[in-house]
């Protein structure tokens, strides 16, 4: 897991956490808030999973080709 996935994980949850606050508090703003972190969470996790597979791909190219 590298540095993106883990942020994009922590932001995800603070964007769930503010979604939930503001359903308790009857907050429309900080509940519309938390979803657009929640998504940019989601959004940055997703990044950081592409770049490891496409590290690790090319790792294993230079594998294949070093045999």
């Amino acid at each position: 897991m590298n540095r993106d996935e883990v942020q994009g994980k922590a932001e995800a949850l603070k964007g769930q956490i503010k979604q939930v606050a503001g359903d308790l508090t009857k907050n429309p703003g900080l509940h519309d808030e938390g979803v657009v972190q929640e998504a940019a969470g989601h959004t940055q996790d997703a990044a950081g999973r592409i770049r490891r597979k496409v590290g690790e791909a090319i790792t294993d190219i230079g594998n294949a080709v070093k045999k």
